[in-house]
């Protein structure tokens, strides 16, 4: 984060970067910390760690992403054993990630599955501020961090991920005028979201911790490739309750190519997040999420589904559309299987 750029003297966040061992969120195997004073990067810290007791599997798909084993962690650290550093770390920063909805269920699942309490975060989502920012046929970290002019070379290393989503977040506070995170958020008429504090003798588990707890220690299953066309569903209306600050609230999502999720089974999950799910693209999709093994950088070498190719042809004429990956849907959601953004 060097150049010409004029540094914002309040500009002071945290970014962190989870890879995770397997399809639940609390199963943390590396993080990645960099931390931002008046624009620049004044420190930064990473750990491998072994995953939480129970969840400390080793997924196929997961390995083939970040290239972290079970012997590269054995002997090492739980999560739970780490956090007293990690939470030192960030102190009371706010926290920036890309894809918080990810990072941040990342703390709170592993905090629930190590009977840890935690506190409360305010958090930035540098996927949705690329999307409100920037103008990209996808807002994957590789893609956003090229706009912001940042260096991303080993993509899925976490320390490089961190340093990476936080030369975003300054660029793109740069590009708004804004020398502080409450500045920029006034400045695009946001509010700033917050996970809560997690206490175990107080409060309840979330959704993807109960779901992993009752699955106990097997790996999650995938569901197999399937011929034909896959089953479209039903488009259920959004929740009118769910979270504003999520990445899918608002969107009007459309799904292509065969998922390892069930395709009505997304459909729902979308929209208990806000989301709209319709069964073709048109002048109202905002987001398009590809199965078939899709990842962001498909885009550049035209391996697409027609729906996809539709996508990048309404965007080429200014609708705001993007692309997901699979993974980073899944990541959003909450879901299983491994997620690449």
């Amino acid at each position: 984060m060097s150049g010409g750029k004029v540094w914002a003297v309040g500009l002071d966040f945290t970014a962190i970067d989870f890879e995770t061992a397997n399809g639940f969120r609390g199963s943390p195997c590396a993080v990645g910390l960099t931390k931002v004073r008046g624009g620049r990067v004044v420190e930064e810290a990473s750990w491998l760690m072994r995953p939480p007791a129970n969840h400390d599997h080793f997924d196929y798909h997961n390995t083939r992403i970040h290239g972290i084993r079970s012997e590269d962690v054995a002997g090492l650290p739980r999560f739970g054993e780490l956090f007293p550093e990690i939470g030192a770390f960030i102190g009371g920063d706010i926290l920036a990630a890309h894809n918080a909805a990810f990072d941040l269920g990342v703390i709170r699942s592993g905090l629930e599955v190590s009977g840890l309490a935690g506190p409360a975060y305010e958090y930035v989502c540098t996927v949705m501020l690329s999307r409100r920012c920037y103008s990209l046929v996808s807002n994957s970290l590789p893609f956003a961090a090229e706009e912001a002019g940042v260096p991303l070379v080993n993509h899925h290393d976490a320390a490089e991920d961190a340093r990476a989503c936080a030369g975003i977040l300054v660029d793109i506070a740069a590009r708004n005028n804004a020398n502080s995170i409450a500045e920029l958020y006034l400045s695009l008429g946001l509010e700033l979201p917050r996970q809560d504090a997690f206490d175990p003798a107080r409060d309840g588990l979330s959704k993807p911790s109960i779901a992993a707890l009752s699955a106990g220690n097997s790996p999650a299953q995938v569901r197999p490739f399937l011929s034909g066309w896959p089953e479209e569903g039903a488009n259920p209306l959004p929740n009118a309750d769910a979270e504003p600050s999520h990445p899918l609230y608002g969107q009007t999502v459309v799904f292509t190519g065969q998922l390892a999720m069930a395709r009505p089974e997304a459909k729902v999950r979308s929209a208990e997040l806000g989301a709209r799910p319709e069964s073709r693209v048109t002048a109202r999709t905002t987001v398009l999420v590809v199965g078939d093994g899709f990842v962001a950088s498909d885009l550049r070498s035209g391996r697409l589904t027609g729906k996809a190719r539709r996508v990048l042809e309404l965007h080429d004429r200014g609708q705001p559309i993007e692309v997901l990956s699979e993974g980073e849907f899944l990541q959003m959601v909450g879901g299983h299987a491994g997620a690449a953004v």
